[in-house]
């Protein structure tokens, strides 16, 4: 695995002071809601990941950011990748973060949502929420004057997907014509990487047991963007062929939270479907695996590739900050210099 060094060296450079697709996305995403990746242009995804590649760069420049601002994380599920993220990014901005831990209590249980948006946008300057039911999420976004933010639902999790892309520029230069494989269950993390990998101009491949494909209108709407962006999203059922020169090899869980009843049933399913070293052996010779995170051992993945030199999944972990930091600064106005993003001729 590439040291940490290496991993900034790659980075690509980004010339964000001439960045077109960051000034845009700052106007547009302004006051806005990031509920699903099809919420965002391929413009904005662009820009997202090139803002986490200069968070991630410059630091110190993002320090005061986003000082006094206030943002509260609500999770009706555990965390710690995307709790610690959004915190630490927001902390080093200047900013400020709430914990409210709903696993005992989902948010629209006590007191309606609507009623809940409509206190809590009084005090803070977004909101952050992990539940079980999407439209939780939307109906918060919906009855709220600031900002909310998936950070997982039942249906997506866009915060994963996009620094999960940007790892991948860290390691190839560029999203655009990679060929990007998924295998196991066709879940919210996979409905994300379908569609920002054809925001991205990402060839998609995504390998699912027959009757856990992905849900059909992501499908049709990933397809579409493809379409645009000159790349192709396809599903099989076949593993073994999904990996076949893949640049990347991506997997998850095979029973996500709140579906534990069905770990019985699935696990003689999915296992024809895990990532082991054989599997692997069919990706490019640069070819990485990657794994969103907690990984159930020797289920969907064997020990040897998640430990072993093709993995990045701990580059992805540490991503989540980047990402999200970007994504906060560009909704809550944080851009720390407006000089340095004027479009400026050569």
């Amino acid at each position: 695995m590439a040291s940490r060094a290496t991993m900034e060296r790659r980075a690509p450079a980004v010339p964000v002071q001439k960045d077109e697709d960051i000034l845009a996305a700052a106007a547009r995403l302004a006051g806005e809601d990031l509920c699903s990746i099809s919420d965002l242009s391929s413009g904005e995804v662009r820009a997202i990941v090139k803002l986490g590649h200069d968070v991630k760069l410059n630091p110190r420049e993002y320090r005061h950011a986003l000082d006094a601002k206030q943002m509260v994380l609500m999770f009706e599920k555990a965390s710690l990748r995307t709790r610690l993220a959004f915190e630490t990014g927001i902390n080093t901005m200047g900013g400020n973060a709430i914990f409210v831990d709903q696993t005992s209590s989902p948010l629209g249980e006590r007191e309606a949502i609507a009623d809940v948006a409509r206190n809590v946008e009084r005090w803070v300057d977004v909101m952050v929420l992990r539940t079980y039911a999407h439209d939780t999420i939307t109906e918060m976004a919906v009855n709220s004057r600031v900002p909310v933010i998936n950070a997982l639902s039942d249906f997506e999790h866009p915060c994963q997907a996009l620094a999960d892309f940007m790892t991948l520029e860290e390691h190839f230069g560029s999203a655009a014509g990679l060929n990007f494989t998924y295998v196991g269950d066709g879940n919210n993390v996979c409905h994300s990487l379908m569609l920002t990998g054809a925001q991205l101009g990402a060839n998609v491949a995504v390998a699912t047991p027959r009757g856990y494909s992905p849900d059909i209108e992501i499908v049709t709407k990933a397809r579409e963007i493809a379409e645009l962006n000159g790349c192709e999203v396809k599903l099989t059922q076949d593993p073994q062929a999904a990996a076949e020169n893949a640049d990347a090899i991506y997997t998850d869980v095979c029973v996500s939270m709140g579906m534990e009843h069905e770990s019985t049933k699935r696990a003689p399913i999915f296992r024809p479907f895990q990532v082991n070293e054989a599997l692997m052996s069919k990706a490019a010779s640069n070819g990485v695996f990657m794994h969103c995170l907690p990984a159930r051992r020797n289920a969907e993945v064997t020990d040897a590739v998640l430990d072993g030199p093709q993995s990045i999944v701990f580059d992805q972990a540490e991503n989540r900050m980047h990402a999200q930091k970007a994504l906060l600064l560009l909704l809550l106005r944080g851009l720390p210099n407006v000089a340095k993003f004027s479009v400026l001729s050569s």
